[in-house]
């Protein structure tokens, strides 16, 4: 697989930031998303999709823990 042109990669990016926009929009309700899922997909390289969408979800998590809103689960909290 060749790297991505600057080109590529700005698009990849600004597609990337306008679909997490809209989940932040929308309480993470992907559904309302979809078009900027597609979007998100057909822009970037499969390899960085996997990676942002678990850079998400760790962002997210660090978010809610900083915030003091995490809550672990029952079978973690009785460990």
């Amino acid at each position: 697989m060749a790297a991505p042109t600057m080109k590529e990669r700005q698009a990849c990016w600004g597609a990337r930031d306008e679909y997490w926009k809209c989940l932040d929009e929308h309480m993470e309700d992907a559904s309302q998303c979809r078009k900027l899922r597609s979007s998100f997909e057909s822009s970037c390289p499969q390899q960085w999709i996997k990676y942002f969408d678990k850079r998400r979800d760790y962002l997210k998590f660090k978010e809610k823990f900083e915030a003091g809103q995490f809550q672990p689960s029952k079978s973690t909290a009785n460990s």
